[in-house]
């Protein structure tokens, strides 16, 4: 994916000035507070915002300029709501029909089926949509996005208005939709874990600007960053599965610093996976600890340290080429004399595994 924009807005006190050039694969998550403009962007790249002056190239293409304003019905894009908003008097079927209007013939059909299967919810055909819960309309509505065969998927806080459970009903499907069509998407949100879960690169937002961007892994360790000032400040960690230990159900995971251990279900070998590491979940030795209950313990190097608060300290760690961020109080910082370039274990007492 290509994004090249420089956009502005200006509507009553709110001002919209984002400078952004994206060039990246996969999912680039949209963060940022409620009001920051994260909306706003993603509707300008819809061309949803005719009020928005500058110029807008994806993959290549000029979507805006001075002289040329593609409508938004001809831009190959795919948009999902907040809000499913399904026609309420057509069926599932009819709702995905509706969608298909800008293909033909074999293609038409193809596409349709592509996207049943993708979310799973050919059993669901013939239901009206007052007769599905939030999460199975949320994926007609993904499904309906997806029939037009788009060369770009925008999703507007998808999850949003659904409960935990019917979140965690979507985002594999999300996930999926990656891995299966490589389809590059922008994800707008402010939930920190769905970023953390789908988000390959990450676009800060704040007060209408694009603060900051890059790979999410990079920018969640970031000290000078607000999100690594968060009780919830963690890093995301990008592994493959070597194998499984069937005796204690522990699966394999490898990544550039070396290997986590983390119970589980057996998961394919090959397969990558995402691992999300608290930064209060790490203890920091300058010793390898022997006979001890935690798994994963790891040669590491302090890369910067940074006070959050009165009594602790962020530790940017690097393990291999691998950023890591713990937290430790600022008495055992002194103790352990932690400094850049120090050598130091880091022992990670608790893995999510974002599957």
């Amino acid at each position: 994916m290509s994004i090249q924009a420089d956009l502005q807005l200006r509507r009553g006190e709110f001002a919209l000035d984002v400078h952004l050039d994206v060039l990246e694969r996969g999912i680039s998550a949209i963060f940022g507070p409620s009001g920051c403009g994260k909306t706003t962007l993603l509707r300008a790249i819809a061309g949803l915002e005719p009020a928005v002056r500058g110029t807008l190239k994806v993959n290549g293409e000029t979507w805006q300029d001075a002289d040329h304003f593609v409508a938004p019905h001809r831009r190959p894009i795919g948009y999902v709501f907040q809000e499913p908003s399904l026609f309420a008097h057509l069926d599932v079927r009819g709702n995905l029909d509706y969608g298909l209007r800008r293909l033909r013939g074999k293609a038409r059909q193809d596409s349709l089926q592509q996207a049943v299967e993708l979310l799973g919810i050919g059993h669901l055909l013939a239901r009206q949509p007052q007769q599905l819960s939030g999460g199975e309309q949320q994926r007609v509505a993904i499904a309906r996005a997806l029939a037009v065969s788009p060369a770009l998927l925008l999703l507007d806080e998808p999850l949003a208005a659904l409960d935990r459970e019917r979140k965690n009903e979507i985002l594999p499907y999300l996930d999926s939709l990656q891995r299966e069509l490589g389809l590059p998407m922008l994800y707008v949100s402010h939930s920190r874990d769905e970023v953390a879960r789908l988000a390959d690169h990450l676009i800060l937002m704040g007060d209408g600007l694009v603060q900051h961007s890059g790979p999410v892994a990079e920018l969640f360790a970031r000290l000078d960053l607000a999100l690594a000032q968060e009780p919830d400040a963690e890093t995301v960690i990008e592994a493959e599965v070597a194998g499984y230990d069937p005796e204690y159900q522990l699966n394999w995971l490898d990544f550039p610093g070396g290997r986590f251990i983390v119970a589980g279900k057996p998961l394919p070998k090959g397969r990558r996976v995402r691992l999300q590491v608290m930064a209060r979940d790490i203890s920091l030795t300058l010793e390898h600890q022997r006979m001890t209950s935690i798994l994963n313990i790891f040669p590491a190097t302090v890369e910067q340290i940074a006070a959050t608060g009165v009594a602790q300290v962020n530790v940017r760690l690097r393990v291999g080429n691998t950023p890591l961020l713990a937290r430790v109080t600022r008495k055992s910082a002194d103790a352990l004399g932690l400094q850049p370039g120090k050598s130091v274990y880091a022992q990670v007492k608790s893995v999510a595994l974002l599957v």
